[in-house]
């Protein structure tokens, strides 16, 4: 053999390790991206997931349109963990939480499984679900400050990843002022989980405003606060009794 012909073996030889390498390290990488996606959502591979939806009105068994986009953006998480899903109604879900991660979509007025968990989980956080026209109808008060609604210009969404104990699975909630605001927030989700992972770990309640969805729809999305602290706080009850009158 040659000179020139071990020259071209052993280039061979060197472009076939360093692919190898390479693909070993990519798929190390993916893998452990997997298992820290898998283990942020609490969706190991081949479980089981709620999806949480309230039923459109008058409608029997539909789901609001937004909502549908909601699930959309969820479900693509879902199966990128190698789990599978299961929607279920508000009224029908009638089951505790942490055995199962459970994302739950919709107001408090529409979404009775949703207003549980507000009462449960998130106890600092009042909601004025008042059907009357008013500048307080579909505020959010959290601690001492308070976010109206401005339809089409300024609508908040709750962001939620809640657990019950260390080997529970999370609830995350997705409480907005409009439909609209839902897609936005599961949305952000999935745009932001590896950062929220970092950064938060845990539990946190997140506090998100959709700006000018009349023309941007629910693309524009600003992070206004972290509002674990104050949402987890129980409201006096002099406070949640003048707020429920409002």
């Amino acid at each position: 053999m040659n000179d020139d012909i071990r020259n071209i073996v052993l280039g061979v030889v060197a472009a076939g390790i360093g692919a190898a390498l390479g693909w070993l390290a990519r798929t190390y990488l993916w893998r452990r991206r997997l298992r820290r996606k898998q283990a942020f959502f609490g969706l190991p591979g081949h479980s089981e997931c709620l999806l949480v939806v309230n039923r459109e009105a008058g409608g029997d068994g539909a789901v609001q349109r937004y909502d549908v986009f909601a699930l959309l953006e969820l479900a693509a998480l879902i199966k990128d963990c190698g789990a599978h899903a299961q929607i279920v109604q508000h009224d029908t879900a009638r089951q505790g939480f942490g055995e199962r991660t459970e994302f739950c979509i919709g107001g408090p007025a529409a979404n009775r499984r949703m207003a549980a968990h507000l009462h449960s989980l998130l106890p600092g956080v009042v909601i004025n679900t008042d059907a009357e026209p008013g500048p307080d109808r579909g505020a959010f008060q959290i601690g001492s400050e308070r976010y109206r609604l401005e339809p089409g210009a300024a609508e908040y969404v709750l962001l939620a990843r809640l657990t019950a104990g260390q080997d529970s699975r999370p609830v995350f909630l997705f409480c907005g002022q409009r439909a609209i605001t839902s897609q936005a927030a599961s949305r952000y989700l999935a745009r932001h989980h590896e950062k929220l992972a970092r950064k938060h770990g845990g539990s946190f309640c997140l506090l998100l405003k959709v700006v000018n969805s009349q023309a941007y729809g629910p693309d524009v999305v600003e992070l206004v606060a972290d509002v674990t602290r104050a949402a987890m706080e129980p409201v006096p009850a002099a406070r949640t009794s003048h707020r429920a009158k409002d």
